[in-house]
C-alpha cells in the first residue's frame, strides 16, 4: 500500500560518531526539569573538547514505582533505541546509559530540535507524506510492545524526520500495547519491512537482550513471529488500546 511503502529508515542519515562521544563521554549539567512527564525528567546540556548539545536525563532515582514494571525504565529507553538501529530503521533518538550523570544511573537521549505544535494526530492530518514513517512506527510499537504511544510522543525534527521518544514502557512480557496509532491497522506490511524484522524471529540482538529480561525476549521473539505470520498491522478489536492522555 503507498502510505506504508518501504525505504530506509533512516532516509540516508546515520547516527554520528559526535552524537555518541558526547552523550557517552560528555559532561552532563543539569539545565532544569521537565514537568510534563510522571517520572523525573531533566533536560541537560553534554560537553566534551569544546562541543556541546542538549540531552534528555532520565534517571532511575526519578521513577515512580509501578505495578507492572520493575524498576530501570531507563534501560527499555536504550533498548528501544538499538532495536531501532538493528532494524535499521532510526526511529528513537541515539540514547545511552550512564551510571556518572548527575542524580545517578539512568538514560541519555540526544535532543531532537522541532516544532512543539506538532505531534501525530496534526502530522497524520496535515502531513500525509509523513503516512509511511508513521505506519513504520506502529510496526515498531508492535514489535517493542509499547504501552505509552502518545500523540506527543511523536515529534518531526527540524530536518522533517519523523522521531519517536519516551519508550521506558515497552517490552513487557504481557502484551499491552497501547499507542494512538490506528489509522494504519489492518493495512499490508511491505515486504521489505518484514524482511527488515525477519531475524527478531530467531534472535534478538544480543544489546537489546541485556537490558531485558528471558521472558521478554521471548515475548518479543513471538509477536514477530506472529506478525509475520499475518503480515498486517495489528487491529485493536476492543476500542480500548489507547494511552491516556493521548496527546
Amino acid at each position: 500500500m503507498e502510505r506504508m511503502a518501504a525505504g530506509r529508515g533512516h532516509t540516508g542519515r546515520t547516527v554520528s560518531g559526535r552524537e555518541l562521544t558526547l552523550l557517552n563521554e560528555g559532561r552532563v549539567e543539569l539545565l532544569g526539569r521537565i514537568m510534563s512527564g510522571s517520572n523525573a525528567t531533566f533536560l541537560a546540556e553534554l560537553s566534551c573538547a569544546g562541543d556541546s548539545a542538549w540531552a534528555i536525563y532520565k534517571p532511575e532515582a526519578g521513577e515512580r514505582p509501578l505495578a507492572d514494571f520493575d524498576a530501570g525504565l531507563y534501560r527499555r529507553e536504550c533498548a528501544a533505541y538499538l532495536l531501532s538501529e538493528a532494524l535499521d530503521w532510526g526511529i528513537v533518538p541515539p540514547t545511552v546509559v550512564r551510571t556518572d550523570a548527575p542524580l545517578g544511573v539512568g538514560s541519555l537521549q540526544w535532543f531532537i530540535e522541532g516544532d512543539l505544535q506538532e505531534h501525530y494526530f496534526t502530522l497524520y492530518e496535515d502531513s500525509p507524506e509523513t503516512h509511511a514513517a508513521l505506519a513504520r512506527m506502529a510496526l515498531f510499537d508492535y514489535v517493542a510492545n509499547n504501552t505509552d504511544r502518545k500523540s506527543g510522543h511523536v515529534l518531526r525534527g527540524t530536518d522533517g524526520r519523523i522521531w519517536g521518544i519516551d519508550h521506558g514502557l515497552c517490552f513487557s512480557a504481557a502484551f499491552k500495547l497501547r499507542t494512538v496509532i490506528w489509522d494504519f491497522a489492518g493495512d499490508p506490511i511491505p515486504e521489505k519491512l518484514l524482511g527488515d524484522i525477519s531475524p527478531l524471529a530467531v534472535a534478538v540482538p544480543a544489546e537489546v537482550a541485556a537490558l531485558l529480561q528471558p521472558a521478554e525476549v521471548a515475548a518479543l521473539q513471538r509477536r514477530v513471529q506472529r506478525i509475520l505470520r499475518e503480515k498486517v498491522l495489528p487491529v485493536d478489536r476492543t476500542g480500548m488500546r489507547y494511552p491516556w492522555p493521548l496527546i
